[in-house]
């Protein structure tokens, strides 16, 4: 009859093998994850090369709009193209939707519009990562930090600390997330 000991190891050993398979198992399913992300990503970047391609073809006029110049402090307009749909940032202002933002834009504010709505505080990106499902990596982090602060350097976004992000008030109301 064997020992009360040797089960135990029998048991361990097992569950060890088991852990160790799974382990493999997750390892070789991170991996297939990893290149999926980047063949989508190439996908993205293809659709939007061809977007900017077909939009700068189309010969219209109607891409462009008379925006004040940032820098000519309280003067004149300019007339000045305006970005390719969705490859900029735009400055906020009342009406813009945010459908002219990219998905990962748009995700970010759509994020921090539920908590505003929900009466709860700023985010940090790392929070921001793990509420997307991402691994808080500091790779992952830093790329939200990023969107994040282009965000609130044109005014969708405020940062009441540093690197704690919210909706701005402005953003905020009525139609924001329109």
């Amino acid at each position: 009859m064997p020992s009360v000991v040797g089960l135990l190891e029998q048991h361990e050993l097992a569950a060890r093998s088991r852990v160790d398979g799974l382990r493999e198992e997750a390892d070789r399913i991170q991996a297939e994850l990893a290149v999926a992300e980047l063949e989508w990503q190439e996908w993205v970047i293809a659709r939007r090369r061809v977007d900017a391609v077909l939009a700068a073809d189309c010969g219209s006029t109607a891409d462009t709009e008379d925006v004040p110049d940032p820098r000519a402090a309280g003067g004149p307009s300019v007339l000045r193209d305006s970005a390719k749909p969705k490859s900029q940032v735009p400055v906020w202002r009342e009406g813009l939707a945010w459908s002219v933002l990219s998905v990962d834009y748009q995700r970010i504010l759509q994020a921090l519009s539920d908590r505003d709505r929900l009466h709860q505080g700023p985010l940090t990106c790392q929070e921001m990562a793990v509420m997307f499902g991402l691994d808080a990596v500091p790779a992952k982090v830093e790329a939200l930090r990023s969107k994040a602060k282009r965000l609130v350097a044109r005014g969708w976004l405020a940062a009441p600390a540093p690197g704690r992000f919210m909706l701005a008030k402005a953003a905020a109301g009525r139609g924001g997330g329109s």
